[in-house]
This record gives C-alpha cells, sequence and structure tokens, in this order.
C-alpha cells in the first residue's frame, strides 16, 4: 500500500532545524507585521554574525584555502614591495606571465618607475573592460608559452612567472624556462604551488588541458639544474630580509633565477 508523500518543509519544522520558520508559519495568519519583524530580526542576527566573522574578506579567502584555491597570481601583488626592495632598479621594466595577467599589471604600473607587460598563457575572451584596455594599448597579450615568446633576447629586466608552470609537463618546461631566462637582462622570479596546496578541478581541466602538477622545492631545484639555471643568491638573501622586515610570509614557493649571461 502507497504511503502519502511527506511534505518536506513541514519535517524541517517538525524537526526543529529552522526555528524561525516554525514561529512565522505559525504566527502569520493572525500578525502579519510579527512576521515581518521575525524576518527582520533574523536579518540583522545573521548579519551581525557574519560582521563578527570579518566580513565577507576573510571568509572568502577561508573557503579559497579550505578547497585550495590560493593563488600565486594574487600572491604576487602582496609580494610587490618585498620584490622591489630586493631587486630594486630590475623592477623598472618587467614582464609578468601568468592567469590573470591584467591584475599584475594594472598593479606594477601604478608602481612609480615601473613600466610593466603581461603574457596570459591562456584565452581572454572573459576579460573585464580594464583588462581589455591594457591588451588594446599593448601592455598584456595572449601567448602559448610552450613555444617561443615573442619578444628579443633580454627585453626586460625582470621576468615573474605564476600559476603557469604547474601546468606545463617536463617537456615543455624544458622549452618554456631557458626562454623566460632569454628574454631577461636581470633574473627571474617564480611563484609556485606547494604540493598539496590545490586540488584538480573541471574548469582547470577544460581551461588548461590538464590538472595543476604541483611540485616540491626539490623537484624544482634539480630540474632548474638540468636547464642551467642558477640561483639567484643576492636576490634570494635581499628578498628574505625585506620579508622578515615586514613580516610578510609568502603562501607559494618564490625561487629566484639567474638569466643568461
Amino acid at each position: 500500500m502507497s504511503r502519502r508523500p511527506v511534505n518536506p518543509s513541514r519535517r524541517l519544522v517538525d524537526g526543529g532545524s529552522l526555528p524561525f520558520v516554525g514561529v512565522i508559519q505559525s504566527k502569520s495568519r493572525s500578525s502579519p507585521l510579527l512576521t515581518i519583524g521575525l524576518v527582520v530580526a533574523a536579518i540583522l542576527l545573521i548579519g551581525f554574525c557574519y560582521h563578527q566573522s570579518g566580513g565577507s574578506r576573510s571568509n572568502i579567502e577561508a573557503v579559497s584555502k579550505f578547497e585550495g584555491g590560493n593563488s600565486c597570481t594574487a600572491e604576487i601583488q602582496r609580494a610587490i614591495p618585498i620584490l622591489k626592495k630586493a631587486y630594486g632598479d630590475s623592477m623598472h621594466k618587467v614582464l609578468h606571465l601568468g592567469p590573470d595577467t591584467c591584475s599584475v599589471v594594472s598593479k606594477l604600473l601604478k608602481e612609480e618607475d615601473t613600466e610593466a607587460w603581461g603574457v596570459e598563457p591562456y584565452d581572454l575572451e572573459d576579460a573585464d573592460a580594464s583588462c581589455r584596455s591594457l591588451v588594446r594599448k599593448g601592455f598584456v597579450r595572449a601567448a602559448d608559452i610552450k613555444f617561443p615568446l615573442p619578444y628579443r633576447a633580454k627585453s626586460f629586466s625582470l621576468v615573474i612567472v605564476s600559476d603557469a608552470l604547474d601546468y606545463l609537463s617536463p617537456r615543455y618546461l624544458n622549452s618554456t624556462l631557458p626562454e623566460l631566462a632569454r628574454v631577461s637582462a636581470d633574473g627571474i622570479v617564480i611563484f609556485t604551488g606547494y604540493p598539496g596546496q590545490q586540488k584538480a578541478k573541471a574548469s582547470d581541466l577544460s581551461k588548461f588541458g590538464r590538472p595543476a602538477k604541483l611540485r616540491s622545492s626539490s623537484w624544482w631545484i634539480r630540474f632548474f639544474v638540468q636547464t642551467s639555471l642558477e640561483e639567484n643568491e643576492g636576490a634570494v638573501k635581499k628578498f628574505d630580509q625585506a620579508a622578515t622586515k615586514r613580516s610578510y610570509r609568502p603562501a607559494c614557493q618564490v625561487f629566484h633565477l639567474k638569466a643568461y649571461s
């Protein structure tokens, strides 16, 4: 014999899961003003709890970290003052490569005595008006970094890359890393995620063709040696000193490499 289906909302009310719902339903017929008052009180209470938790920015950051969505491109924007201390005059002409490069280029262009360009490794179809403006002016372009970069040797004093090399296999890294060194006059800074920091997402697979492969520092160091790239010890020391002074702790791995002589 068939049973009458249970109303899900009735079950929630009876079970006490949503206390405000039960009160509103029982009073709605006799006192509409009381119903409105209870709704407003509930909204205010939620807003108070939300404010006490630190607001939207901290909540978004917490969710992002929990889901493994840390962005090394966003990390660069935090690190700009530290990079300026470490590289000084080498921050006058900068090339950034990585997703959302428009945000980095826009930030760098606001710095005094700094010129900046960017390469977006993927598509710019969803770019906002500000990014499209940078593209029209020639500051940003889309290019596949698996192939030679469209710049002459030593075109930039410093090359910074983030959230892009993690999607390349060693086969393509063998050609991309020397290209970064070729177009740089003073050095390369690589921001990359820590192993276990990020999960593969369906959106990554559709956009990048493969999930991010987050490697350990020892893996990267061995790879740098194989491609004849040397650590820039002077820049490392200055970067660490500036980071300590400002109590800055990178959320990503940061590697400082010399350009080819």
